[in-house]
């Protein structure tokens, strides 16, 4: 391994990162992580923090899984790949099939496609649904429906049924055929209402006139998040999917639900559609999946989705990834669902993330610089930052960064994305853990 001179000076250099500029990366290097351990990571000047990140939402069990671990390097050892295409299959990959049909039943899921990762997820779910309305003989049903604020990954398909312009205006012109509904986000929103549930009930009403309008027989599906994650984690009001789900079923519309995130325990339930009592018609998940330990996916599929392309031999899938179904991300993926459920991690989401909840609300009375704090499911909170209370300017880029900064110095890596610091930490967080964390907000939000 080169010498962290020598790593520091290329890190901006040759590698271009996602989310930024190639000369961002130069003019403000990025943090080089070196080791992890339980719920922390450690830099290259060898600087430890809480992860309040959770690597990038997915390192639900932490950087100490063992079982993960093993499972990945027995794997290597037995087959380190082999192909799902058509004529070949692999038997963990099979296995897995088995495992998420039972722990997805009672969202009505029990088929499994599998994917690299949540755009692929995403992309998949949207080329299934276009399909499936083919196959029924509704081949005019190509359009989406997503809301403003979403996020579905970074492929043309997933950004264009994105629901943020920084996703979209550098590629366009994209899919076309995508509409976005406003979002049920109290703090900001074109209805100017403040009331939740209420809120929700407009939103509603504006997918049902946006249905009306683009015509019934045109719409595929629609997509959604079941709490908006990297928009800013917004929460719906709990009438809100329901709602969704019951417009969409009316109209003959297929749901995604979107839970690349929320899938697997983030939110204090197993998925999102838990949370909310709704069974979607597909299911994108990833992240959680492996722990982030290996890049994989899966599409979960349900009823309707089986009834069209089971026993059918006009519905074959022209669809897929060299690595669907890897064995050794399989294998990873086995492990980690047996260890999320001995752990039963539901539990401490909700019991820590109530935590951090709380805690981030009694900041709020602290510091003016926080405009609005939304969470109270599971891991994953928002603190919104302002300029100004009144008018809810969002906060500068430079202010911001020092918060992030003496956050991280303080002991916790938050992440930041426009006026929002996002909270995603493993769901296996202590108590003590949590309290670092906001030990470190506090001094953060005290240096400006």
């Amino acid at each position: 391994m080169k010498d962290s001179n020598f790593l520091k000076e290329y890190n901006g250099r040759l590698m271009w990162h996602p989310m930024t500029s190639p000369q961002d990366s130069i003019d403000q290097p990025p943090r080089i992580i070196t080791g992890s351990d339980g719920v922390t990571i450690t830099d290259i000047d060898g600087h430890t923090v809480v992860d309040a990140v959770g690597g990038l939402w997915n390192v639900n069990l932490g950087y100490s899984c063992q079982p993960v671990k093993d499972a990945i390097a027995a794997q290597l050892d037995k087959l380190p790949y082999y192909s799902t295409f058509r004529g070949t299959s692999n038997d963990v990959a099979i296995e897995l099939s088995y495992e998420l049909g039972e722990f997805f039943a009672p969202d009505g899921l029990s088929r499994a496609f599998f994917t690299s990762g949540g755009s692929d997820s995403v992309e998949t779910a949207l080329r299934l649904a276009r399909q499936y309305h083919k196959l029924r003989g509704e081949a005019g049903r190509t359009k989406f429906l997503s809301l403003k604020k979403g996020y579905h990954g970074t492929h043309i398909g997933g950004a264009s049924v994105n629901g943020n312009a920084n996703f979209r205006n550098a590629y366009e012109p994209l899919l076309p055929g995508c509409y976005h509904i406003p979002a049920p986000y109290t703090y900001r929103n074109p209805f100017n209402e403040t009331n939740p549930e209420r809120l929700a009930q407009l939103c509603a009403a504006a997918l049902e006139d946006e249905i009306a309008f683009q015509g019934t027989n045109t719409i595929a599906a629609m997509i959604m998040e079941p709490i908006l994650g990297a928009g800013g984690v917004i929460p719906p009001h709990k009438s809100f999917a329901p709602m969704v789900q019951e417009i969409c079923n009316r109209n003959g519309i297929l749901l995604i639900a979107d839970e690349v995130i929320t899938a697997y325990g983030r939110t204090g339930a197993w998925s999102g559609a838990r949370l909310w009592g709704v069974q979607p018609d597909m299911m994108c998940t990833a992240k959680a999946i492996t722990n982030g330990y290996f890049p994989f996916g899966a599409v979960m599929l349900g009823d309707r989705m089986i009834e069209v392309f089971e026993n059918n031999p006009a519905a074959r899938i022209g669809h897929g990834y060299t690595y669907s179904g890897h064995p050794v991300g399989a294998a990873a993926a086995l492990a980690c669902l047996a260890e999320t459920k001995r752990l039963n991690v539901v539990e401490n989401a909700a019991a820590r993330g109530t935590q951090l909840y709380q805690g981030c609300l009694k900041l709020r009375e602290k510091y003016d610089i926080i405009g609005d704090v939304r969470g109270g499911y599971g891991l994953m909170t928002a603190i919104e930052m302002v300029s100004d209370r009144a008018t809810r300017k969002p906060i500068d880029a430079i202010t911001a960064t020092t918060v992030h900064e003496v956050a991280y110095q303080s002991g916790a890596m938050v992440r930041i994305s426009g006026p929002n610091l996002i909270l995603s930490p493993p769901l296996v967080l202590t108590e003590r853990d949590a309290d670092t964390i906001l030990s470190a907000l506090d001094a953060g939000f005290a240096a400006v």
